[in-house]
């Protein structure tokens, strides 16, 4: 229970209020279900699921299960860490139950912009029509314009519902996985390759070529 404290203390100054977090909530379950939602990634900690990837892997899973969306895309590419984090976050899905051919990810975005922008591609790609981003409230809530103006206004939101993730947390368990094949090598980190500045212009969205189709007919089948 201490990691979902941490969490609760980490989004609540800086997101969605609850007020706002219940009403999208609310406009969520009604229009569902969705074809897929997309979920960003966040690089492993010393090895293992960070809070906040264990927060949005079981979010992401709750709305499975409850019947929101058919299917879940984790995007995220090897940023910080050689492991890919869609793939890491894929293998903790699956290690919680969920059905392999519900899951995709997309292995190219190494910013939250491009999480949700390649991941909407994919989605797209594959004849889904129906989209939801979901994620914690504080990603959300920063990412809420950039959706409605570069993405698709059409693209639903659906931060965490606290009180929801906080009933969950007795079931929550730290599977064990062997990542070792989800490195990429060679490896150098963005601290590394791009200056502050490269990597706000990245959060900003401003490295995503809009006029280019990355995931279209003959993308190739990330899965």
């Amino acid at each position: 229970m201490r990691w979902l404290f941490c969490i609760l203390v980490l989004f609540s100054s800086c997101s969605f209020s609850a007020k706002t977090t219940r009403k999208k909530w609310s406009a969520a379950r009604a229009a569902a279900p969705f074809d897929a939602i997309i979920v960003p990634g966040v690089p492993l900690e010393n090895g293992q699921w960070s809070r906040t990837m264990k927060g949005r892997v079981y979010w992401a899973k709750y709305l499975y299960d409850q019947g929101i969306t058919r299917h879940i895309i984790f995007s995220g590419a090897a940023v910080y860490t050689p492991y890919v984090e869609a793939e890491v976050m894929k293998q903790y899905a699956l290690a919680l139950g969920l059905p392999e051919d519900k899951l995709f990810t997309e292995t190219q975005a190494e910013h939250s912009t491009e999480n949700v922008y390649y991941g909407y591609q994919l989605a797209k790609a594959k004849g889904f029509t129906r989209i939801a981003l979901a994620s914690d409230p504080f990603q959300t809530k920063l990412l809420r314009r950039f959706v409605r103006k570069k993405v698709d206004p059409q693209v639903q939101l659906i931060p965490f519902v606290m009180d929801t993730l906080k009933m969950l947390a007795p079931a929550m368990t730290d599977p064990v996985i062997d990542f070792s094949s989800m490195q990429r090598s060679p490896f150098v980190p963005i601290t590394e390759r791009e200056s502050f500045w490269q990597r706000w212009r990245g959060t900003r969205g401003k490295n995503i070529d809009y006029g280019k189709n990355t995931y279209g007919k003959n993308a190739g089948d990330q899965k």
